[in-house]
């Protein structure tokens, strides 16, 4: 998969830095050349003899290197690679990223580089949440560096929220997708899928039977045609597609803030099954029986309608943003309403009665419903619905 490239590691100050280990293990396996510059804090936690070892490759961190800066080794080291990794990425290097900082050899490399960049953020949830590395983040969008993860789970330190590294495995698929040829190259694409569960109390949640398989279908061929997919996904039982940047979510609340973290992009495809509505006040404790007979009642409040906001947005946009209709009665009228009704320039319209078997199931029959006209659909798999798609997609997009 990856049989030929060269890639530059720059490996951060972190205790994520352990995984950069099994990194090198996945990228060699997969046939890339792997070069590794450790940073000062990288060293605290790796040891330069174990990464060489495991990488088969002279280890560099010294940006006043006699030897090396005798012939300018930051700029060969910057521009011989196919494509830099910076794995983990910490809030400190994104920042010096993001501000144009050039102290150290991997700072210098960063920015004397033409080739593409990934980063796979990893530190503490409050350090990812704070307000600063929220503004570099989208600066270094902003710059076309790619990103993947970081997921949830427990910290080091013993928190939990976003902030781990995402694991190698996914970091080296992300790589082969920046790598991969195709008419989407260089663009960013969300896409948002599966169900939302949006809870009662801590053990119920109301949710729908959206299997997820359509939107990481259409995830997984987007990445193919080359696009740079940020794949945002609920609770789904389908597992989200190789070389995309996943976003996992639980509620709607959830997935609108990823959906907005994840802009500015070129297009958004809006696949997700999105419960309208939840409990107003989930209960803190599970819902016990008062008497027989006798059920809580629950108050609905509205969720954020996240394809009309996005559509509607006047900053960061999509070019093209394309929702989902999922309707039972009166498809294509239903469908052609709420596209005028959200604001999106595309609706692929599909009938989830149980019968049709769509919902859940692996083919599908849709409706593109577009500013010039209906366009039905022959039923086929998913994975056919979904190269159609980004086909079209990729061809509104080249035609800007």
């Amino acid at each position: 998969m990856l049989s030929g490239k060269h890639i530059l590691l720059i490996i951060g100050g972190g205790i994520a830095a352990f995984k950069s280990l099994q990194l090198i293990r996945l990228l060699r396996a997969q046939g890339a050349d792997v070069t590794p510059v450790l940073t000062a804090a990288a060293a605290q936690f790796v040891t330069p003899l174990s990464v060489g070892a495991l990488a088969n490759s002279k280890v560099f961190s010294d940006l006043f290197d006699l030897n090396d800066e005798a012939e300018m080794g930051h700029i060969e080291l910057s521009r011989a690679a196919d494509i830099i990794v910076v794995a983990p990425a910490t809030a400190d290097l994104m920042a010096k990223m993001a501000g144009g900082l050039a102290n150290d050899l991997a700072s210098t490399v960063l920015m004397a580089t033409d080739k593409p960049v990934l980063i796979a953020p990893a530190m503490n949830v409050r350090m990812w949440e704070h307000a600063a590395t929220r503004r570099n983040l989208a600066i270094l969008r902003s710059d076309g560096v790619h990103g993947v993860g970081p997921v949830e789970g427990e910290m080091a330190c013993g928190e939990f929220g976003f902030g781990r590294m995402a694991e190698p495995k996914e970091i080296a698929e992300a790589v082969a997708g920046v790598l991969a040829n195709g008419p989407l190259k260089g663009r960013r694409i969300l896409v948002t899928s599966g169900p939302t569960h949006e809870p009662i109390d801590p053990v119920r949640y109301i949710a729908n039977r959206s299997s997820g398989r359509q939107g990481a279908a259409i995830a997984r061929a987007l990445s193919a045609m080359g696009g740079d997919v940020v794949f945002i996904t609920g609770p789904a039982v389908t597992p989200p597609p190789a070389g995309v940047q996943v976003v996992r979510v639980n509620t709607a609340d959830q997935m609108a803030r990823a959906v907005k973290d994840a802009l500015p992009a070129d297009a958004a495809v809006f696949a997700a099954a999105v419960a309208d509505w939840k409990i107003a006040n989930p209960a803190t404790s599970k819902t016990k029986k008062t008497k027989v007979g006798t059920a809580p009642e629950l108050k609905f409040v509205e969720n954020t309608d996240i394809l009309a906001a996005t559509a509607q947005a006047k900053i960061n946009r999509p070019k093209l943003v394309i929702g989902f209709a999922a309707e039972t009665d009166d498809v294509v009228a239903n469908a052609t309403a709420k596209r005028a009704r959200k604001g999106c320039d595309w609706i692929v319209a599909n009938d989830v009665r149980e019968e049709t078997g769509n919902m859940g199931g692996t083919d599908n029959a849709v409706t593109l419903i577009t500013a010039g006209g209906v366009d039905p659909w022959p039923r086929m798999t998913k994975d056919q619905v979904a190269r159609r798609l980004a086909e079209k997609l990729a061809a509104a997009l080249g035609g800007a």
